[in-house]
This record gives structure tokens, C-alpha cells and sequence, in this order.
């Protein structure tokens, strides 16, 4: 007989960072707290959300929820990008290459975990610009998005 588990997550979730803010207002200090989250099902769809709440807790539910809402499909060929990129985002500047079957991820901290969560075995990232990593995350799925459009026009040649 098997167990009813109602928390099954379709979905990997992955805080990256937590950021705390303070603001000075009238009445003293506002403090709020960020959290960069990446949310992906390894199987070719990711997604990034960016929230801020009272409590580490609340900002991490809402930023799972915005990155559901923006989720990419990713094309894999195999365990790998089809496609080498370079890709800008801001001051983040991000490159990202394919690599053999059983090298694994070879890439810094925000671009690997992108990869990881999108269900990318193997590849080779590079971070250009900034260290910081909202930039990076940010940088890295819209270097996902561009090989998504460039596996989509050449499927149409």
C-alpha cells in the first residue's frame, strides 16, 4: 500500500540569494528582506523570480510564484546546449558553452544552478561581467532564451 504525499514538487526550487533591506522612515527603520529564487523540473523548463516581503519566508513563496509564472522551455540536445552564446544582461556579461557527455556543469555559482534546476547535465559557463548574481541568474536564462530562438529558426530553415 502506498503513502498519499500531498508536498510532490513538479518543480526543484533553489534560493540563491536573500538580500536584507533597510529603509530609514518616520517612524525608524523599515526592514524587509529579498530572495532570488530558480525554479526548474530538469527537464528542460526554468524559471526566475525576484520578490520582497517582511519575513525570509514570504519573500521566498512569492518569488517561487513569480518564477513559475515566467517560465522558458529550454531545447536539450542530449544532456547539453545545442548552441555556444554569449549573452548581456545589465553589467552581466555570460558564456555559455556545450560540452562533452559526462563533464558535468562547469560554471560559477548563478549560471550553474540555472543549468542545474533547467536539467542541463553538461556544459561550460563563464561569467564575464559583474559578481552579482541577480544580474547573473537574470544574464543566464536569457542566454537559455536566446538558444531557444535560435534551435526554433533553424528548425524552420
Amino acid at each position: 500500500m502506498g503513502y498519499y504525499n500531498p508536498e510532490v514538487k513538479e518543480f526543484e526550487e533553489t534560493v540563491v540569494q536573500i538580500n536584507r533591506i533597510s529603509k530609514k522612515t518616520k517612524g525608524g527603520n523599515q526592514i524587509r528582506f529579498s530572495a532570488l529564487v530558480v525554479v526548474g523540473d530538469k527537464k528542460g523548463k526554468v524559471g526566475v523570480g525576484l520578490s520582497k516581503a517582511g519575513d525570509v519566508r514570504s519573500a521566498i513563496k512569492k518569488a517561487v510564484a513569480a518564477a513559475k509564472r515566467r517560465m522558458v522551455v529550454i531545447p536539450l540536445s542530449g544532456t547539453t546546449v545545442p548552441y555556444s552564446v554569449r549573452e548581456k544582461f545589465s553589467a552581466a556579461k555570460v558564456l555559455i558553452r556545450p560540452a562533452p557527455p559526462g563533464s558535468g556543469i562547469i560554471a560559477g555559482g548563478p549560471i550553474r544552478v540555472v543549468m542545474e534546476a533547467a536539467g542541463i547535465r553538461d556544459a561550460s559557463g563563464k561569467i564575464l561581467g559583474t559578481k552579482n548574481k541577480i544580474s547573473n541568474v537574470y544574464a543566464t536564462l536569457k542566454a537559455l532564451e536566446t538558444i531557444s530562438e535560435i534551435s526554433k529558426r533553424r528548425e524552420k530553415e
